[in-house]
């Protein structure tokens, strides 16, 4: 099987200047494209929600809108849990817990179905990029709204040039590429 290490360096291409002049964006489209590297990716993500002998240490896979769709569904199957998506206001029908916070280039809110993780319930958070940790911080405050706790963030990248990792504070952190 190909190494998820090798498979992002070969499938994840720069795109200068987008969403805005100055900014390199990390496509990953490529990535999900490729079988073998897609599964090596997700094989590796779920390794975030295991414990040294294998065995699953999480209730459910939490994904932030919406490359952690993508990279947190597949998560969730391989480790035999359910799936949770964290969405961009007014996205979800049913009643939600909403967090704002700000982004590097604005502002956001984020909601999660109030019954979807259940008090107790272990989370593991994924998604695609590490740069601020906003994203991550607010999520975490949706689970812990629920009652839930977080134990654990996967990501296919970090932005290491931002401050992301000392955002997440103390929080288990499996990173498969450093830019």
């Amino acid at each position: 099987m190909i190494d998820a290490r090798e498979a992002l360096a070969r499938l994840v291409r720069d795109v200068p200047d987008f969403p805005e002049p100055g900014v390199v964006f990390k496509d990953i489209t490529l990535l999900l494209a490729d079988h073998d590297g897609f599964a090596a990716v997700v094989t590796a993500l779920a390794g975030a929600g295991r414990d040294e002998n294998g065995a699953t240490v999480v209730d459910k896979v939490v994904g932030m809108e919406a490359r952690g769709f993508i990279l947190g569904a597949p998560v969730a199957l391989a480790l035999g849990v359910g799936f949770v998506p964290v969405r961009k206001a007014g996205k979800l029908p049913g009643e939600t817990h909403a967090v704002s916070y700000d982004l590097e280039y604005g502002s956001a809110t984020l909601e999660v179905h109030r019954d979807a993780i259940a008090p107790g319930e272990r989370v593991l958070l994924v998604d695609d990029v590490l740069a601020t940790g906003g994203t991550v911080a607010a999520t975490r405050q949706l689970v812990e709204a629920c009652g839930g706790e977080v134990v654990g963030v996967a990501m296919l990248m970090e932005l290491t040039f931002l401050p992301g990792r000392a955002t997440i504070g103390e929080l288990p952190l499996t990173v498969l590429m450093s830019v």
